[in-house]
């Protein structure tokens, strides 16, 4: 089951048992997971004094409390229950950062809820290594980070087929540069002017391209698509390896060298492979001893053998 991001933000902020404290406060009605200090009217933080829920405060008065809760936090001991509060307030104020980050990549398959727990992480990342004294805005130092960790999400959790990292970047230039050849040409490129175009090589060009097939999996349950004579599962229109093709294969490299035997040794094998005659029984009929119908049915079953490993 999918964790929510308050759970994630419980198991980021919790403060050690001995140390978690709960806050009641005036008009702090949200609810918060066990342990996790509930932001609102904190008698040590005037400056939240007005906040009820930190997600829902605006966006510049966001940026402006998220300086000076960093400024407090540099002052705080890590671990302790009012260091943990402050924490916890300076995620909840930013998580709309996360879900820029969201909007910033795209539209994905993987559910919301999953690229929010991702994001989070990443913001909590950047408030732990943040540092007020290098001057530059939160916002400048958070976006990349929270992006980072997105983008790794997706690269090392979201393949149906593990890829070498070499081949995932390779299929994103590959898909950048099929855009612009597509805009320039009016017709989708051929392996040969991606290459030239990117200059590699053509058989690397190939291996980015099968890379991509590994990218999401198709299900041997999908019905097929509208137009196709059979619209049944795809694992029912799959064909299977038919070994009769190689039987049919040696039937014809057999049939000259079995004329080209004398008559006696073709006898021999029509009695033998045709009719199934014992050794005795070809030898009785031709008027042989067994040890000779013997004799004679190894040397012809080399020569064909011969003859087949040749060709």
């Amino acid at each position: 089951m999918a964790t929510t991001s308050d759970e994630l933000l419980h198991r980021a902020t919790a403060p050690a048992p001995d140390e978690a404290t709960t806050v009641d406060a005036p008009g702090a009605g949200r609810a918060a997971g066990p342990g996790l200090p509930v932001p609102g009217k904190h008698p040590e933080f005037p400056e939240l004094a007005d906040v009820e829920d930190p997600r829902e405060v605006a966006p510049g008065d966001a940026r402006e409390l998220t300086r000076v809760l960093l400024a407090r936090l540099s002052t705080l001991e890590e671990g302790t229950a009012e260091y943990s509060y402050v924490r916890a307030t300076l995620i909840e104020l930013n998580l709309s950062l996360v879900r820029y980050a969201i909007r910033r990549v795209g539209n994905r398959q993987e559910p919301e809820e999953d690229l929010l727990q991702v994001g989070s992480l990443g913001l909590i990342k950047a408030i732990d290594r943040f540092d007020l004294d290098h001057g530059a805005e939160f916002v400048t130092f958070a976006l990349p980070t929270i992006l980072g960790e997105i983008r790794r999400h997706f690269r090392d959790a979201t393949w149906a087929v593990h890829v070498p990292r070499r081949l995932q970047e390779l299929r994103i230039t590959l898909a950048k540069a099929r855009d612009v050849l597509f805009q320039r040409l009016g017709r989708s490129p051929t392996v040969a002017e991606l290459a030239e175009h990117l200059d590699l090589s053509e058989g690397e060009v190939v291996q980015g391209l099968a890379a991509a097939n590994g990218h999401t999996a198709g299900s041997l349950d999908a019905p097929g698509n509208e137009g196709e004579e059979d619209l049944g599962p795809l694992a029912q229109r799959l064909g299977g390896e038919d070994t009769r093709f190689d039987t049919i294969e040696s039937l014809i490299v057999l049939k000259p060298l079995v004329a080209a035997l004398p008559e006696r040794d073709r006898m021999i094998l029509s009695m033998r492979f045709g009719e199934e005659l014992t050794q005795s029984q070809i030898g009785a009929r031709l008027g042989l001893s067994q040890m000779h119908v013997s004799r004679l049915l190894n040397r012809t079953l080399t020569s064909l053998r011969a003859g087949l490993t040749a060709t």
